[in-house]
């Protein structure tokens, strides 16, 4: 069994908090509460103060825990400067009484919040004890769908020769349209000088430009010379 080696912080916090205590009972006694009750408000504020610090060490800082920290911090330290003779205990005022008599009922509410508040950490947890006991019955798991056997490929066609496109017909020339004699004259003129210039026939489009004739009358007139 290991021995007990005394710590002067946890000796330091036994004296302060027996002090507390003492404060406390005295303002309460003070103030009409004597007995029993008088000891129960001590424990009442210590009891709430610690149970605020155990929520903020344990799920972190959140606006219940400070604020039921603060309200016992203030009780514990009110006692402590009330008793220092700043109040005159042999006639307490009437906020005094009235702040006594009313702290049971602030101390069960705080208490309560404190133990049945769910913390941020809890609201993130979908796999907490609570949820798993009032979550209704999960719903059957689906039947498995039983595994289905690939579609096979469609037979494959024969090979079917089919018709040739035939090409199209083209439809007949429009026969050429008349042309004046003294032009067609002309024209084996202009041929006749470009022969001998070049030593080829002259070609439709050249005649076309020599003659300054459209392509209809330049390809009547060209078979005409032929």
């Amino acid at each position: 069994m290991g021995r007990i080696r005394p710590d002067a912080v946890l000796v330091q916090a036994v004296i302060a908090g027996a002090l507390s205590f003492a404060h406390l009972h005295d303002l309460a006694a003070a103030a009409g509460q004597d007995g029993w009750k008088a000891w129960a408000y001590p424990i009442s504020v210590d009891l709430l103060l610690v149970a605020a610090w155990r929520r903020l060490r344990n799920d972190g800082p959140s606006r219940l825990a400070w604020c039921w920290f603060v309200i016992a911090l203030v009780a514990s330290l009110g006692a402590n400067v009330a008793t220092a003779g700043f109040l005159d205990l042999q006639h307490p005022p009437a906020w005094l009484r009235f702040g006594i008599a009313g702290w049971p009922a602030l101390a069960f509410l705080g208490g309560t919040l404190l133990a049945h508040t769910r913390s941020a950490a809890e609201d993130a947890d979908p796999t907490s004890p609570a949820d798993m006991t009032s979550a209704p019955n999960p719903s059957p798991a689906p039947a498995p769908i039983a595994a289905t056997e690939p579609p096979t490929s469609p037979p494959e066609r024969e090979a079917v020769d089919l018709p040739t496109a035939e090409p199209p017909i083209e439809p007949p020339r429009p026969a050429p349209a008349p042309v004046p004699a003294a032009l067609v004259a002309h024209a084996r003129k202009v041929a006749d000088e470009h022969h001998a210039r070049t030593g080829e026939q002259i070609d439709t489009d050249t005649l076309r430009a020599r003659l300054g004739v459209p392509p209809q009358l330049a390809d009547a007139i060209a078979a005409q010379l032929i």
